[in-house]
């Protein structure tokens, strides 16, 4: 029941149920967790990247342990991975290379979504801008980017070796490289979001009372175009994952020392037919990996759809 006095006088009525504010946010939460693949692919991926991250503190097996008395063993209580050619435990290599294949993929997808909403953002807003961005995207875009990326990498490799280090250098041209070649479908994005967005009353408000373009670009128009770049970035991750698995399958990515999930089937595959382990482990965790992020991607696209938000 509630009452509502006024002047000396009391109003008694039915009761009245006040429904919560809701929030965009909120509400992608609320959609995000009716796609159930959604939910279990963010877990597994949590748990792919915890146990990258803290498995090598529980799991205390030096990565390169070397016993010859058992080289190729299967997976065993000993090794419940097993071992490789050498006889090192595939389980703490595996543990050890997720992180750096993960930190690729996170870490490309930054680079490439960060220059791709720039470009987008500024061809959006500028309409001087828009034809010679979107004339460089075009041809990014007509650009084979796995040959140019094995170019790139066999050009540059030593010398960033020589310059920060065999492991650090290779990272940073694994991640600028695979980064600058895949911005150019979030920049599609932004761009056509900031073409819808720049002539909605809020904008247009920002601008009638002397807002600055850097403001009403990052801070009216940018924020209610971000659903597309997370999604987009989402998935780029397992593709970001995928290439750098394929350049150390290909033997051009990180040194023989730095066991990543790419380096580890490329050790592999002249052992498939005797033994098979030593590939299914590290391709397995590739596959989880790369389904887990393209299902959370998947879930995120239906959570931030404004059209599904409102109902």
């Amino acid at each position: 029941m509630a009452e509502n006095v006024a002047g000396g006088g009391a109003l008694s009525g039915a009761a009245v149920f006040v429904r919560p504010p809701r929030s965009l946010w909120g509400d992608a939460w609320r959609q995000f967790r009716r796609h159930r693949f959604a939910l279990l692919g963010a877990g597994v991926f949590l748990t792919l990247v915890a146990a990258t991250l803290i498995g090598p503190f529980v799991y205390r097996v030096p990565i390169d342990d070397i016993d010859f008395k058992s080289v190729l063993k299967g997976p065993s209580l000993a090794h419940p991975f097993g071992t490789d050619e050498l006889g090192r435990d595939l389980l703490a290599r595996c543990l050890y290379g997720g992180r750096v294949s993960i930190a690729v993929g996170i870490a490309a997808v930054s680079v490439a979504m960060t220059v791709g909403t720039l470009i987008g953002a500024l061809a959006g807003y500028f309409r001087r801008l828009d034809g010679l961005l979107m004339r460089i995207t075009d041809l990014f875009i007509s650009i084979p980017s796995l040959p140019l990326l094995l170019l790139v990498i066999l050009l540059f490799r030593e010398t960033l070796r020589g310059l920060l280090g065999p492991i650090v250098g290779i990272f940073v041209l694994i991640v600028l490289v695979i980064g600058l070649l895949n911005w150019m479908g979030v920049a599609r994005l932004v761009r056509a979001a900031f073409l819808s967005l720049k002539e909605r009353e809020f904008v247009v408000a920002a601008r009638s009372v002397g807002a600055p373009d850097r403001r009403i670009i990052f801070g009216h128009i940018l924020p209610n175009a971000l659903g597309p770049v997370i999604v987009a970035s989402t998935l780029g991750i397992g593709a970001a994952i995928i290439t750098e698995s394929s350049l150390s399958f290909l033997g051009l990515g990180f040194p023989p020392d730095e066991p990543t999930w790419g380096r580890l089937l490329f050790d592999a595959q002249s052992h498939l037919t005797t033994a098979p382990h030593f590939a299914i482990f590290p391709g397995a965790l590739i596959s989880l990996a790369v389904l887990s992020v393209n299902y959370i991607g998947d879930g995120l696209r239906d959570a931030l759809d404004p059209r599904r938000s409102a109902s």
